[in-house]
């Protein structure tokens, strides 16, 4: 997905050249090795329906294996004197790095309030999105005003990615994802967050407790999630990932009307109205 976002975000710019190719195999060599730490840190068996590396192979080969990934993506940028293109890249690895410190040292706690729900996510998740915007855009046109206004964009886009993410979790459609999980691993996502800022005093209190001492109880985890939906969390994720969707949107359309935007403008709302 985020290569398609590098090669599109540089043609709605200028057009791909040889730089673009670069960039969009930086970006997935770069997500890439995320996956596989990300594995190592969760202690997660399966990677998309198969084995993890670290399932396979034990962590030491992982943790390696990742290192290559991302030091084959850094050569390739440097080999080929794509400087900026790698600082793109480098502020979006250092970011995610402080989003995933952020998000741990706030589950330790359970205090997180809204704005810091969006510093995790926009961190987290978003920057390596608007990463590859940028980079595409910066590819295609060696414009750094340009390749803001597509990072900007694919910032947007990449909250707005991370808050269906965050809904799926209360979901009970087949997709994928265990309903219930991010409470299990006392993640504060936005639902979650709405609904303790908005219920009674009681409630609020059950539900810090079932986050921090009872989050294996499939019972009391139902609890909290009837809680959400009681609450009106659920609607109001959803409104916030729709206005994040329409800025993006809105973005996208300071730019000519051309079969790439609207490429582009499909992929966004693919990614934001999946299923899974």
């Amino acid at each position: 997905m985020r290569p398609m976002f590098v090669f599109l975000s540089a043609k709605i710019a200028a057009g791909i050249n040889d730089s673009t190719y670069r960039a969009a195999s930086l970006i997935e060599l770069l997500h890439t090795a995320t996956l596989v730490h990300d594995d190592v840190v969760d202690n997660a068996m399966i990677r998309r329906n198969f084995f993890s590396i670290n399932a396979l192979w034990k962590n030491k080969i992982a943790v390696l294996v990742g290192d290559y990934f991302l030091s084959k993506g850094l050569l390739l940028s440097l080999e080929n004197d794509d400087y900026q293109i790698l600082q793109i890249t480098s502020k979006a690895v250092k970011e995610m790095s402080e989003g995933e410190i952020l998000q741990m040292e706030k589950a330790r706690k359970l205090d997180i309030k809204e704005e810091i729900y969006f510093d995790i996510i926009r961190a987290k998740t978003a920057s390596l999105l608007s990463a590859a915007c940028s980079a595409g855009a910066y590819s295609a046109t060696l414009d750094k005003e340009v390749a803001e206004n597509f990072r900007l964009f694919g910032e947007k886009v990449g909250i707005a990615f991370q808050i269906k993410d965050d809904l799926f979790d209360y979901g009970e459609d087949n997709i994928g994802k265990p309903t219930g999980i991010d409470i299990k691993e006392k993640k504060m996502t936005l639902p979650l967050i709405y609904t303790l800022q908005n219920v009674d005093k009681s409630i609020r209190k059950e539900i810090i407790y079932i986050v921090k001492n009872q989050n294996t109880d499939r019972r009391k985890v139902n609890d909290v999630i009837n809680h959400v939906k009681q609450s009106g969390g659920i609607e109001y994720a959803t409104k916030k990932m729709r206005q994040y969707q329409e800025e993006a949107i809105q973005l996208l359309h300071t730019y000519p009307d051309t079969p790439e935007r609207n490429a582009m403008e499909e992929l966004v709302n693919y990614v934001i109205d999946r299923k899974y």
